[in-house]
């Protein structure tokens, strides 16, 4: 079981798309948290607005709770599909180095990385689409004129 100079070229071959993967997940990470934070700057002023929401405010406020919960979960998936795949990483050089068979162990980490990052982009949608929704809503509400 002795470390040999071809090892870790191999080991750096099989983990490559891994880490790209790793840095498109790092963009859509930095993404999130800005819509994250609009939704939540958002709430908080149609809370301290007034006491009581109006209808359309209520109605506002849901959908960016309902954002909110989104963003969050996608955060979330994200960040252990980020685990999951330097995970992954971690046991392709083991593997190599070690001359260990852990195929069994890495395919379905990977899978599992791969469902939680599909998952995600799917809660990503979901927000994006709200966000439209919300947004074509309060273009279509009558603006009143000031006396």
């Amino acid at each position: 079981m002795a470390f040999t100079a071809e090892s870790l070229p191999k080991a750096i071959q099989l983990s490559v798309s891994s880490v790209f993967l790793l840095a498109g997940i790092g963009a859509m990470m930095n993404v999130l948290p800005g819509r994250l934070v609009r939704c939540i700057d958002r709430a908080r002023t149609l809370k301290e607005s007034s006491e009581r929401l109006s209808e359309a405010e209520s109605i506002e406020y849901g959908l960016l709770k309902k954002r909110m919960q989104l963003v969050t979960s996608s955060i979330e998936l994200l960040a252990s599909s980020t685990l999951a795949i330097a995970t992954v990483v971690a046991m392709i050089f083991l593997s190599v180095i070690l001359k260990l068979n852990l195929s069994q162990v890495v395919a379905p980490l990977f899978v599992a990385a791969m469902l939680m990052l599909m998952v995600s982009t799917i809660n990503f949608l979901r927000e994006i689409r709200l966000a439209s929704r919300q947004l074509k809503d309060s273009l279509s509400i009558p603006v009143q004129s000031v006396q």
